[in-house]
């Protein structure tokens, strides 16, 4: 894919990200619907045009180059060791993870109970762990992109998930900006992949919108976004199910 392709197609990700539509985008840069959307049809930005599509999104076109960089050689999945390394240190973990959602080092130092020393300290290890580079002025850039995971059964899950997914569900989920769906039900295998599709969706925006955000100058809240599904059946009422031959609980086998 050239430049110019990656550039579009990142430009449309940023759009999808920010909840826009072609309709709200021309309104914003005093174009129509229709010339909008020929523009990014036929690709044919100017650097005019493209800064101010940038500028409606709060962005510079600068940013959006950088997300390119930062996108292109994205590690998506740590070695087992690099893991077991963040998992047997909690400050390493913690250093990493602000680093990763775009926090610079003298916002950590102001925010969160580390000194200069350990941060130093944490910086060499992320360089030789092969997680970050070295930058001029005791700065470091991450080797990894926004898109990490964790592996299923790895070091980092092992050691914290039981207790993430315990302070993460100890809500009620009423204030402004929570939500918890939850309902049982059954569906057919067709409706099943569906829906595992649209969930999946969702998550790949959620990260989306966490890389757009870090080039941001609006204020931040860290936030989680929690995706499950599975075949389940209450044990209140799995209790009272007959036991046939051949029948597995996890549905009803109608």
């Amino acid at each position: 894919m050239d430049e110019t392709h990656q550039l579009i197609d990142a430009l449309k990700r940023c759009v999808k990200a920010r909840g826009l539509t072609y309709r709200n985008l021309a309104g914003r840069i005093g174009l129509s619907e229709a010339s909008v959307k020929r523009i990014f049809a036929n690709r044919s930005f100017t650097i005019r045009r493209l800064e101010q599509v940038c500028k409606a999104m709060d962005m510079s076109v600068t940013e959006l180059i950088r997300m390119i960089d930062r996108s292109a050689g994205a590690i998506t999945m740590l070695s087992v060791e690099q893991e077991a390394a963040l998992a047997r240190d909690i400050a390493l973990l913690s250093y990493f993870y602000l680093i990763l959602n775009g926090w610079a080092d003298k916002e950590i130092l102001l925010e969160y109970e580390f000194d200069e020393a350990q941060l130093e300290r944490l910086r060499n290890r992320l360089i030789e762990l092969e997680l970050a580079e070295s930058l001029p002025r005791r700065r470091i850039r991450l080797r990894v992109g926004r898109r990490l995971v964790w592996r299923p059964d790895g070091p980092v899950r092992r050691a914290h998930e039981r207790q993430v997914q315990t302070e993460f569900l100890r809500s009620a989920f009423s204030a402004r900006g929570e939500f918890l769906g939850w309902q049982p039900a059954e569906l057919t295998e067709s409706s099943i992949d569906i829906l595992k599709r649209k969930l999946e969706n969702l998550y790949q925006e959620f990260l989306q919108m966490a890389e757009l955000d870090t080039l941001s100058s609006q204020p931040r809240r860290s936030s989680a976004l929690l995706v499950a599904f599975r075949p389940w059946v209450f044990s209140l009422v799995a209790a009272r199910q007959r036991r046939h031959i051949g029948r597995k609980l996890g549905g009803t086998g109608r």
